[in-house]
């Protein structure tokens, strides 16, 4: 049985100085990025006003960021929630997949032998899927299709130790579990995510913002998420959301086995996806709770999967094992709903 590790958080904010865990231990418990406070546009000159003796810089070349002098930066969620009633501030959360790490069977990509390709050819009209993760490796499943771009390839050994990181492969393998159940999908992907499986709401609401301005995918998945100070979602991933009215918004629920909102999956407007085993059953590791919506396999997933070996990308199959595979299954669903005319339900 799974069984988050208290200490999971702590650990990781030890390896990276950058990120720090607000209310250890604490109901509000969550990772945020150290130092920076995230402030709606029209609101970025009375936030400077009042935090001024506290803020070292000010950035607006994308959403705005006030990056804290570095004597206060690690309290930089309680100086947000000191503030939040005067000014719509908020820390900058980061965002995790897989973390805490899951233990037992699916905690890792285990190889395995490569199942088929999925079928060529796509859908026309096409129907467009925009993956938000790790990026996309040129994997014989997908290299060849007429979607491909190279542009947002796998990061595999971001620390340079030689070795995959823990979540490398993981957007290939994503993109798999799409075209396995979807195969004439058309695929647009982001790296938003690093190879140890984090990103923050900055990172993602500046993809957003470069997607928004692209024709409007058919349908968004989001593997990552985050808890939050005050357990709602940060204000800057909502309204980054809130610029694809049309599109089906998919994402994982999370895998810490608790009822706490996981965001964005917990936006009325996201379809959260828990994750099941092969005989139906809740998986042990999976958020639940009244605001997730469906529930789809997520356990000895097989899908696309890319390692590194003698500093060489290889290509096969992988099977794992986490809520992030539930929500690629139920968006090829979506798409072939859509692919057949029917509306969603």
């Amino acid at each position: 049985m799974y069984s988050p590790p208290p200490a999971a958080l702590g650990e990781l904010a030890e390896q990276h100085p950058d990120l720090t865990v607000h209310d250890p231990g604490g109901p509000r418990e969550c990772l945020v990025r150290t130092g920076e406070l995230l402030v709606a546009e029209p609101h970025v000159r009375d936030a400077a006003r009042l935090l001024g003796k506290w803020v070292a810089t000010i950035e607006t070349d994308g959403p705005p960021v006030l990056r804290l002098r570095p004597s206060v930066a690690r309290d930089c969620a309680r100086i947000a929630e000191d503030f939040a009633d005067r000014v719509p501030v908020s820390a900058n959360h980061v965002h995790l997949v897989g973390t805490p790490v899951l233990h037992g069977t699916g905690a890792i990509p285990v190889p395995v032998p490569t199942p088929p390709a999925p079928p060529p050819g796509v859908w026309s009209p096409a129907v467009t899927v925009t993956l938000f993760d790790t990026g996309l490796d040129p994997h014989p499943w997908f290299a060849d299709r007429p979607w491909f771009r190279p542009s947002a390839r796998e990061v595999l050994d971001a620390d340079g130790d030689g070795a995959d990181d823990r979540l490398a492969g993981h957007g290939t393998f994503v993109a798999g579990v799409v075209l396995q159940h979807a195969p004439g999908a058309t695929l647009r992907a982001h790296r938003v995510l690093d190879p140890r499986g984090t990103t923050d709401d900055l990172t993602l609401a500046a993809a957003l913002r470069r997607e928004a301005r692209l024709p409007h995918p058919d349908l968004i998945v989001l593997t990552a998420g985050c808890h939050t100070t005050d357990d709602r979602c940060p204000p800057v991933l909502a309204s980054a959301l809130a610029a694809f009215p049309a599109t089906e918004i998919v994402a994982a629920a999370g895998n810490n086995a608790t009822t706490r909102p996981f965001w964005p999956a917990a936006l009325p407007t996201v379809t959260a996806v828990a994750a099941c085993t092969p005989d139906g059953a809740p998986a042990p590791f999976t958020n639940h709770g009244p605001w997730v919506d469906r529930l789809a396999p997520g356990v000895d997933i097989t899908s696309s999967h890319v390692r590194l070996a003698d500093g060489v990308h290889h290509y096969g199959a992988a099977r794992w094992s986490g809520t992030s595979f539930a929500a690629p299954r139920v968006a090829a669903e979506i798409a072939r709903t859509l692919a057949a005319g029917h509306p969603v339900a």
